[in-house]
Order: C-alpha cells, then structure tokens, then sequence
C-alpha cells in the first residue's frame, strides 16, 4: 500500500470532529487544523505521516494558542509499528499533547490520549533498584554510552572477587568465600553461575572454571 499523504489524514480528522459538534477548518493560521464548538477552547490538530521531533515542536508551538492540541499519524503496522506508536503515545501523554490514528484503509479515527496536563508516576520500585546498584558498585568502572553487554554491575564485581578468591586459594566452601570477600550472597552466586565461571564440586564447595579464569585475566587487563 502507497504511503498515505498528510492531505489525505484531513477528511477523516474533519468528520471525526464533525461528528462531535466541531466546525472545522484547515489551514488556519500556522495550524494544520482547527475545530470550534461553541464558545469552547478551540481545537488544533497537526498532522503528519508519521512521528518525528518537527512534530512535537509543531504541537507544543500550538500549545501557546490552545491547551486542546492534537497529533494525527497514519495507523501502525505491525507489532513493531505498535510498539514504537506505544512509545510516542506516552510521550506526547508527558507533553500534554493528543494523539489520534487514522486507518488509511477504512478512514476511522482514534483517539489514543487526549490532551492533559501529566504527572508522571514514579516507581518505588526502580527507584530502589538503581539506587542499591549505585550504591553496591565499586568506583566508575563504565563510561556513559557503552554498550549494555560491556557494562560491568555492581553483581559482576561481586563474581569478580569470588572468581579471585578461588584462583588464588582453590576450591572453597560458599561460607569462606563469604567471609573472606564480603559478598554475602557468595554461595547463590557461584550456585546461579550466571556467568557460566564457576563449578560445584561437592556440596556447597565451589571451583574456578576456564571461562572464569579467562572473565578473571580480562578483569584485571582492563
């Protein structure tokens, strides 16, 4: 199917407004489209073939003139489509900004958020997580904007020191590994071996495999 044109998201946006009672018009000012009802805060629209920063800078301009601004995009395709649509619905939800999608097909609107002024919802949860994982990390051992399989954890450490305490004095029972490290979760670590670096030799009792020796050699080259 040919790429839908933004004239072409006009006569759906007009009847969908139309048929909640707004006169419509577009091309008004610097607006794509506007609808009155009444003597009620008017309506801006702007549309677009798809999402891009021109976009949101163009709603926001509009926000100076009504707080009742709008977005219209084509609909998604595909579960990618979904996701990255989901995306930009939730930042155009922090912008205060609606957004509706047109069916390129059938014409039918959408509306997926209306304008609103957002207060974001914050997570006890993460908030906890990033904080435990600053505060258990060791030095700045990564730079920002590496990629996310080099970025060494507050966890990894943990396997680190584990991993030199076997090489340097043999297998060991978890507890000892505890005690001498201060890695209190020691024995789930090497048990879990998310890494793959560390063998069990016999009940609660913990080796140094190859591929930990290697992690060990390249922690200590870096």
């Amino acid at each position: 199917m040919s790429r839908i044109r933004e004239t072409e998201l006009y006569a759906p946006v007009k009847a969908y407004l139309e048929a909640q009672g707004y006169l419509v018009k577009g091309e008004v000012g610097a607006a794509d489209v506007v609808a009155r009802r009444g003597q009620e805060e008017p309506v801006i629209v702007e549309l677009k073939t798809g999402f891009s920063l021109q976009l949101l800078q163009q709603a926001v301009a509009r926000q100076r003139i009504t707080d009742l601004v709008y977005v219209a995009v084509p609909r998604w395709t595909g579960k990618a489509g979904w996701r990255t649509f989901k995306g930009n619905v939730g930042l155009c939800k922090r912008l205060g900004v609606g957004v509706l999608s047109v069916d390129g097909a059938s014409g039918a609107v959408k509306a997926h958020a209306d304008p609103a002024p957002f207060t974001p919802r914050k997570s006890k949860r993460h908030r906890a997580a990033l904080l435990r994982e600053f505060e258990r990390r060791e030095g700045d051992p990564n730079e920002g904007g590496m990629m996310r399989e080099t970025i060494v954890t507050a966890y990894r450490q943990d396997a680190i020191r584990c991993a030199a305490f076997l090489a340097e004095n043999g297998p060991s029972r978890g507890r000892d590994v505890k005690a001498a490290t201060g890695v209190a979760q020691a024995t789930t670590l090497m048990r879990d071996n998310h890494y793959g670096w560390f063998e069990k030799l016999d009940i609660g009792v913990y080796g140094l495999g190859n591929a930990g020796k290697s992690a060990l050699a390249e922690s200590k080259g870096s």
